[in-house]
């Protein structure tokens, strides 16, 4: 069973940096991806960032050249470092795990997820 814990959330102000962290256990899988999401009230989850298994980084395009997915194997944790945030970057992200091959930015083809922590940007 998968588990995944984020941390690292917080309150800043526009233009500032937050480094969200995943901890993942029961990584049992030979080939998974891993990525972020999030979800601000009223609208749906989106993806924003994941690893796919080929080690290649994709973002969305509303998060690109701002965020950095990495991950550290040693340590099983996954990162989001978040700079440059805008109001419009407020919401509770989400760090999801997929047993697949390959990558992906929606949300349909990951099977665990973590309990959320909120980031919350003032202007």
């Amino acid at each position: 069973q998968v588990q995944l814990v984020e941390s690292g959330g917080g309150s800043v102000q526009a233009g500032g940096s937050l480094r969200l962290s995943c901890a993942a256990s029961g990584l049992t899988y030979s080939d998974y991806f891993m990525g972020w999401f999030r979800q601000a009230p009223g609208k749906e989850r989106e993806g924003v960032a994941v690893i796919g298994t080929d080690g290649i980084t994709r973002y969305a395009d509303s998060v690109k050249g701002r965020f950095t997915i990495s991950q550290d194997n040693v340590k099983n944790t996954l990162y989001l470092q978040m700079n440059s945030l805008k109001p419009e970057d407020t919401a509770m992200y989400y760090c999801a795990f997929s047993n697949r091959r390959g990558w992906s930015l929606n949300r349909y083809f990951y099977n665990y997820w973590g309990q959320g922590t909120q980031v919350t940007v003032s202007s």
